[in-house]
C-alpha cells in the first residue's frame, strides 16, 4: 500500500497538514488579539511612541543631566500637552467654521434642488417633495439603529479611555526601564533560543525605529502641504484638515487618499467647483511627491518592503481589524520580514554583530529603553 502513494502525493500531504497547523495557529493568534484588543492596541501604540520619544529622553538625561525618571516625566507630560493643544486648536477651529460651512452647505443644497427642477432633468416640485418625504421616512426608520449606535459609541469611548491610560502607563515604563521589560520577555523563551530571540529583537526594533521616524516625516509633509494649500485657498477648517491628514497618513496609501478627498469635499461645499478643483490639484501634487519621492526612497529603505507588499498588508490588516489593522499592518509586516530574514541567516543589520547579550542569570541591568540599547 505504501508504494501506491506517489512521492508527489506524499509531499503534498506533508505540506498540507503543516499548512493547516500553521493556519490554525495564526487564526488562534488573531482571535486572541481581537479579544484582547483593548490591551494589545494601547501596548502597540506605546511601543511606537517609545521609539519616537526615546531620543528626547536620552537628550534630557545626557545633555541636561536630568534624572531618568524626571526626563521621562517631562517627555510624557510634554507629549500629552502637545496633543491636548492640537485637540483644543482643532476643536476651536471647527467650532468657528462649522456654522458658516453649514450655511454654505444648505445654500448649495438649495442650489442643487433648483438645478434639478429647472435644469435638463426637469424634475417637478411634486417629485422632489416625494423624494424628500421618502428620505425623511427612511431617516425616521433608522432611529433604533442610531440608538444602538449611540450605545456602541458610549462603549467605545470607555474603551478608548481605558486604552489611553494603559498606553500612558506602558509608555512611562518602556521609557524608564524598557531593557528590563525586554529582558523579562526574552526570559520567557527556552534558554537555548534566548540569544537568537534577543538578536532578532534588536534588528526588529531598528526596523520599527526607521518606519516610525520615516512615517512621521511623510505624514508631516502631507499635512503641511494640504493644510497650507487649504489655508491659501481660504477653505474653512484648514487646521483640522491638516491634523486629519497627518493622522490619516499613518495608514499608507489609503489614509492619504481618504483625507485628501475630505479636503476636496470641504472646498467644494464652502467655495464651489473652482476651489475644489484647485484643492484637488494641491492634494494630487502632495500625493505625487509622497508616492514618487518620499515613499520609494525613504519608506522603501526603512522597511525594505515592495509597494505591492505594502498595499497587500494594508488591505489584509483592514479586513482583519479595520482601521487599527490598517494602521499597524505595515510595521508588523516590516518587523516580521526583518526577524524572519535574520532567523534564516539574512541579516539586514550586519554592523550590529552579536556582542550584546542578555545575562538571564543575574538581575537585568537598567539602561536605555528597549532592545535597541545595544545597537
Amino acid at each position: 500500500m505504501a508504494n501506491s502513494v506517489t512521492p508527489a502525493v506524499r509531499s503534498a500531504a506533508d505540506w498540507s497538514w503543516r499548512l493547516l497547523v500553521i493556519g490554525g495557529a495564526v487564526g488562534v493568534g488573531l482571535w486572541l488579539l481581537t479579544v484582547l484588543k483593548v490591551v494589545v492596541v494601547p501596548v502597540a501604540i506605546a511601543t511606537l511612541f517609545t521609539i519616537a520619544l526615546r531620543p528626547v529622553v536620552e537628550a534630557l538625561t545626557r545633555r541636561l543631566h536630568l534624572p531618568r525618571l524626571l526626563a521621562v516625566g517631562v517627555t510624557v507630560f510634554g507629549l500629552v500637552a502637545l496633543l491636548g493643544a492640537l485637540v483644543v486648536a482643532a476643536g476651536s477651529s471647527v467650532a468657528g467654521g462649522i456654522v458658516s460651512l453649514w450655511t454654505e452647505a444648505k445654500a448649495g443644497f438649495v442650489t442643487a434642488l433648483t438645478w434639478l427642477a429647472e435644469g435638463p432633468l426637469h424634475i417637478s416640485t411634486a417629485q422632489l417633495d416625494g423624494y424628500l418625504t421618502q428620505l425623511q421616512t427612511g431617516l425616521s426608520g433608522m432611529s433604533s439603529q442610531l440608538l444602538t449606535g449611540a450605545v456602541h459609541a458610549t462603549t467605545t469611548v470607555g474603551h478608548v479611555g481605558a486604552g489611553t491610560l494603559i498606553a500612558i502607563f506602558c509608555l512611562i515604563f518602556f521609557l524608564l526601564d524598557g531593557r528590563s521589560v525586554w529582558t523579562w520577555v526574552v526570559g520567557l523563551f527556552p534558554v537555548a533560543a534566548r540569544d537568537q530571540v534577543h538578536q532578532a529583537g534588536r534588528r526588529g526594533w531598528l526596523t520599527l525605529e526607521a518606519y516610525t521616524r520615516t512615517q512621521v516625516l511623510v505624514a508631516a509633509v502631507d499635512a503641511i502641504g494640504i493644510g497650507l494649500g487649504a489655508a491659501i485657498l481660504g477653505v474653512p477648517l484648514a487646521l483640522p484638515l491638516g491634523v486629519l491628514v497627518f493622522l490619516g497618513s499613518f495608514v499608507p496609501i489609503v489614509g492619504a487618499l481618504v483625507t485628501g478627498a475630505v479636503a476636496v469635499l470641504v472646498a467644494l461645499v464652502s467655495h464651489g467647483l473652482a476651489a475644489a478643483v484647485w484643492m484637488l490639484v494641491i492634494v494630487l501634487a502632495v500625493q505625487q511627491l509622497e508616492g514618487h519621492v518620499l515613499q520609494p526612497f525613504l519608506m522603501g529603505h526603512a522597511v525594505s518592503l515592495h509597494p505591492v507588499a505594502v498595499l497587500l498588508a494594508v488591505a489584509s490588516g483592514s479586513l482583519v481589524a479595520g482601521i487599527v489593522g490598517a494602521l499597524f499592518a505595515v510595521p508588523i509586516a516590516a518587523l516580521t520580514n526583518t526577524v524572519v530574514l535574520y532567523l534564516h541567516g539574512h541579516d539586514k543589520f550586519p554592523h550590529l554583530g552579536t556582542d550584546d547579550r542578555l545575562d538571564h542569570r543575574r538581575e537585568p541591568q537598567t539602561g536605555p529603553a528597549g532592545p535597541e540599547a545595544a545597537a
